[in-house]
């Protein structure tokens, strides 16, 4: 099983990639758990030459991009995945530039048919602060996994519920003067365990729809 996981931050190998990595290697132990092996990549779209649609409108006739950069590599990769992971900061309550780029150049698989129907996605953001954007960011990668006709995850680990979603925050608390206190999203222990739960449902999903 393919799973590939895509980092719409600007700044590779960072929180975000952390998050994603998360995912992957909760990807990874549910395989070994099913046992069914699983392959994760993780990509960085900074470190990709990918340029703006221009609205030629060519893939209104066919599964393809008429432009050539890296995002026909992309392509490739989002053809044989199984399962589909998007991460994103949160910037104004939306996804990062680079991520919504991403998710325009892939209008080829959307306009004469989905080609990536019956696969599986899941969501996953950072952010500043706690229910202040990275929510929205959310949905937007949600309402990709659905225009593509995806089935996408929602995890939840056992017990009580510890959020709506995965989003891992930089914020720390307030201090004695109401002041916000930072840390490295690495540090948000519910968003990084939220991230291992949506590996494991997602190939635990994926794994079903064979």
């Amino acid at each position: 099983m393919k799973v590939l996981g895509i980092n719409g931050s600007h700044r590779a190998g960072k929180g975000t990639a952390a998050l994603l990595q998360a995912a992957l290697d909760g990807a990874a132990e549910q395989g070994t758990a099913l046992g069914v092996p699983v392959s994760g990549e993780l990509v960085e779209l900074s470190r990709l030459d990918i340029g703006f649609c221009i609205g030629c409108n060519r893939c209104l006739a066919q599964t393809s991009c008429t432009l050539a950069d890296d995002m026909n590599d992309l392509y490739e990769k989002l053809r044989d995945a199984d399962v589909v992971l998007l991460a994103s900061p949160d910037y104004f309550g939306a996804v990062s530039a680079r991520m919504k780029n991403f998710m325009d150049r892939t209008r080829p698989f959307h306009m004469v048919e989905n080609v990536l129907t019956g696969k599986v996605g899941g969501a996953l953001s950072t952010a500043g602060l706690n229910n202040c954007g990275g929510e929205g960011t959310l949905a937007l990668l949600d309402s990709w996994f659905a225009t593509q006709g995806m089935l996408a995850v929602h995890p939840r680990t056992p017990g009580a519920p510890l959020a709506g979603g995965v989003v891992a925050t930089g914020f720390a608390g307030l201090n004695e003067k109401g002041q916000p206190q930072w840390r490295s999203v690495k540090g948000d222990e519910i968003g990084f365990a939220l991230a291992r739960q949506l590996g494991r449902e997602a190939v635990s999903l994926a794994a079903r729809l064979r």
